[in-house]
């Protein structure tokens, strides 16, 4: 490449100084004729500058030459020294790889040993393993043939055996742990109810959603009905209660499903009797007369109620409210009358456990107080009763026992659970509340489906109202130990689908009788 490039050096020399000699030439002709003498002299000037020139370019190409062998040699000289580090790098991992090659090779050799020695202990066991499964079954043989059963044979027999054993324990610890836990939680809990219930009477009236007038004569029946029917029909306006005359002798049936209502129409019927004068326009102020006394009895009877359980300090509107509830029933029983025992129960459960007694008692007044707006607003009786006690600003302890003593919330007081206690004693106690023949004989009916269901029962009756079922079963299929347990299952079963009031007491009867003849 140097070569090249002196090479175009020279040649742009030459050309430069024949383009100026053929200028100098061209410009200077009319003077070649005139200066004949000064052309030979500028010819020689030029070859020497040529020669110059040309002497000049070979220096240069050979120096250029040199400087380009000394670069080559520089450049093999470095590529050398890197070709001898990257051999000797080389070789050092050569050595390394030939250093792990024979470390494989001899790990190869102890794992090839060590597999020949396994295959040679398996063979070993396998033989062993033979001689062992064929004198186990020689052994079973000679078992079988000593016992005179089968392994099958004898597998039932053991799991026969264990299952009894298991059996007798498990109805050893339950009744163990029922005992124990009767002992330590029911003394106390009994007590404290049965001293609660027997220091609390209450009266209730079962109520229906009729009520009755009687009259002085049949002639009256007349009256009331009136010219086409307009006194009774003023009177079944104004009161939204129906007026049933039949041929019962001397009475009047009032039919209606809200209570106060139904008061309010009997009220003004017994005055208007009383009266004799019966038309429309009497009819209506009879009617509004009865129902400012109502208004009055409501609210008396609300604060009786306070004054009897021996509170104070509850709104207004709440006493009055109390009183609404004297004419509201829940499976025959008086909503007021449940209210009072509740409170009273509350109360002296409350003493018995060493809580707020006046507190306790103002929760079980107030727990169903929703059962008075139930018919007139949407909602359950606990959900109103919580609206209520909240609106009349309540305190957090009434309001938590009145929305958690269905169990709709969880109780956050001792309080919330001696409420929740005495509504159930209150309800469930004998007597308390009716139930429909239809109900009755259908819950009775589910009860004996229930113990029949279970397997080993002959027959099963419920006695006692429904309030404990008796379970005959038969001795061959049951054991004693098996009686515990089925009176277990059978409660548990009774417990996750019946609905009914109190608790149902399970007896599991178990008899065997041998008959045999004289002759």
């Amino acid at each position: 490449m140097l070569q090249i490039v002196v090479t175009l050096m020279i040649g742009a020399a030459i050309a430069a100084v024949i383009t100026w000699f053929i200028a100098h030439s061209a410009g200077r002709s009319y003077e070649r004729k005139q200066y004949e003498l000064k052309v030979g002299s500028a010819e020689e000037k030029s070859r020497e500058i040529i020669d110059e020139a040309l002497k000049t370019a070979e220096t240069k190409k050979r120096e250029a030459l040199l400087e380009a062998k000394e670069e080559s040699l520089k450049t093999k000289n470095e590529l050398e020294k890197e070709t001898k580090e990257r051999r000797a790098e080389l070789q050092r991992y050569e050595k390394r790889v030939l250093s792990k090659e024979e470390n494989v090779e001899k790990k190869a050799d102890a794992m090839e040993k060590k597999e020949a020695d396994l295959i040679r202990r398996e063979n070993i066991l396998g033989k062993r393993t033979a001689e062992v499964e064929a004198q186990y079954e020689q052994g079973i043989q000679e078992l079988e043939r000593i016992s005179g059963l089968t392994s099958e044979q004898a597998k039932d027999y053991l799991l026969k055996s264990v299952e009894e054993d298991v059996k007798h324990d498990t109805a050893k610890l339950i009744k163990e742990l029922e005992n124990k836990a009767k002992e330590e939680a029911d003394k106390k809990a009994r007590n404290l109810v049965v001293t609660a219930i027997q220091r609390c009477a209450a009266d209730h009236v079962a109520e229906t959603t009729v009520s009755v007038v009687q009259l002085p004569n049949d002639e009256m029946k007349g009256r009331i009905i009136g010219r086409e029917g307009r006194n009774i029909r003023t009177l079944e306006t104004l009161t939204g209660v129906e007026l049933i005359i039949d041929d019962t002798p001397e009475a009047v049936v009032l039919s209606g499903f809200d209570p106060i209502r139904r008061e309010v129409a009997r009220i003004a019927l017994e005055r208007l009797i009383v009266d004799g004068r019966i038309h429309p326009a009497r009819i209506e102020e009879m009617v509004e007369k009865a129902r400012r006394e109502v208004e009055n009895n409501m609210r008396e009877e609300g604060e009786a109620a306070c004054l009897e359980v021996g509170i104070h300090g509850i709104h207004p509107e709440l006493v009055k409210l109390l009183g609404r509830m004297k004419f509201r029933t829940s499976y025959g029983q008086n909503a007021l009358k449940h209210s009072i025992e509740v409170a009273q129960l509350s109360g002296l459960l409350a003493s018995e456990l060493g809580v707020d007694v006046r507190l306790a008692k103002r929760a079980g007044l107030l727990h169903d107080i929703g059962k008075s707006v139930d018919h007139d607003m949407e909602g359950t009786h606990v959900q109103l009763g919580a609206d209520l006690c909240r609106k009349y600003k309540e305190s957090a302890v009434v309001l938590n026992a009145v929305e958690s003593h269905h169990g709709d919330v969880e109780p956050t007081s001792l309080i919330s659970c001696i409420v929740q206690a005495a509504d159930t004693i209150s309800a469930a106690r004998p007597g308390a509340r009716r139930e429909t023949l239809e109900t009755y004989t259908n819950r009775l009916k589910q009860l004996e489906d229930i113990t029949n269901s279970f397997k080993g029962v002959d027959k099963s009756f419920a006695i006692q109202a429904g309030r404990e079922v008796r379970i005959m079963v038969v001795p061959e299929q049951i054991s004693d130990d098996d009686m515990v347990l089925l009176a277990r299952e059978v409660s548990k079963r009774i417990e996750s689908e019946l609905e009914y009031p109190g608790q149902i007491k399970v007896n599991v009867i178990r008899e065997s009788r041998v008959t045999d003849y004289a002759k």
